[in-house]
């Protein structure tokens, strides 16, 4: 049986679905979906907890008080279901409320971050760029991760207005725009792009085509999904029989899938999967 887990506004709601292993993911948006996909892939097996946030979002221009707020509520509706893990499938809340996250939830709930792959992309040398939301771009957080693990390359910021917002509404023409206006603050000379916000890996081919299809793409999806797996000490099995079992929580409330998450391969993969109420 799961466990069920207390928290300091009073008991959770555990959801008993059996021994399978049970993975959460939580975003502002429609962000976690590359995450979670990158879950089903390594862990057909498992019951995903999508959590996200429509009544607030979006979360980049909120004070970091405001997004601690946001978050923790978003995650206590996901621990509700008694997961055996909480992927903080978001680069905005990984920046502002992870330690508070950490500080409730864990032992018993391991909670994983979304960190930049800031640390891979340069790896091979520069010239680098982070695509990254405004409010993220030139921030003491993004700063200190190319101090730390891309001090010896040249390294472009590119913000990225209203990328976010308009993946995670689906709406074509806006996309567009947006990244061909961070392709044009790009180095032409880039050796690498790094995603730094999970919306933008929704729309990697055209980022990819926008940049040159010879650049690599360092998104955080993968690097998420498999840390799961090994904070739970479990191994891929990705020939496992699939679960059934999907959980999809807008601010709380047990819906479906948004429709805008048909856009994508990501969303059309999970949408594949019965939701359970």
């Amino acid at each position: 049986m799961r466990r069920s887990l207390p928290h300091r506004t009073g008991p959770a709601r555990a959801v008993d679905y059996g021994d399978r292993v049970k993975i959460a993911l939580m975003d502002s948006g429609i962000g976690l979906l590359p995450a979670a996909a990158a879950v089903r892939r390594l862990r057909p097996d498992a019951d995903l907890v999508l959590s996200s946030d429509p009544d607030g979002m979006p979360w980049g221009p909120r004070t970091p008080d405001d997004v601690t707020e946001r978050a923790l509520t978003v995650a206590r509706a996901a621990v509700a279901h008694a997961p055996d893990a909480l992927i903080i499938a978001c680069n905005t809340a990984s920046v502002h409320a992870l330690p508070a996250l950490r500080a409730e939830l864990e032992p018993a709930v391991p909670v994983i971050g979304t960190v930049p792959a800031i640390k891979p992309a340069s790896a091979g040398g520069g010239p680098v760029a982070i695509w990254a939301t405004p409010a993220t771009t030139g921030s003491p957080y993004q700063r200190a991760l190319i101090r730390d693990f891309a001090d010896s390359v040249a390294v472009t910021e590119v913000p990225c207005p209203g990328l976010a917002d308009a993946v995670q509404w689906a709406d074509e023409d806006a996309i567009d725009r947006a990244v061909a206006a961070a392709a044009a603050l790009t180095p032409r000379d880039v050796r690498a792009v790094v995603l730094g916000c999970t919306h933008y890996e929704l729309v990697a081919e055209r980022i990819r085509a926008a940049v040159g299809r010879s650049v690599p793409l360092h998104g955080s999806a993968d690097a998420v999904a498999a840390q799961a797996l090994r904070r739970l000490g479990e191994l891929p099995a990705p020939d496992a029989a699939p679960s059934s079992r999907l959980t999809v929580l807008l601010s709380g409330r047990d819906e479906v899938l948004p429709a805008q998450a048909a856009h994508y391969a990501e969303g059309r993969l999970l949408r594949t999967v019965s939701s359970a109420h």
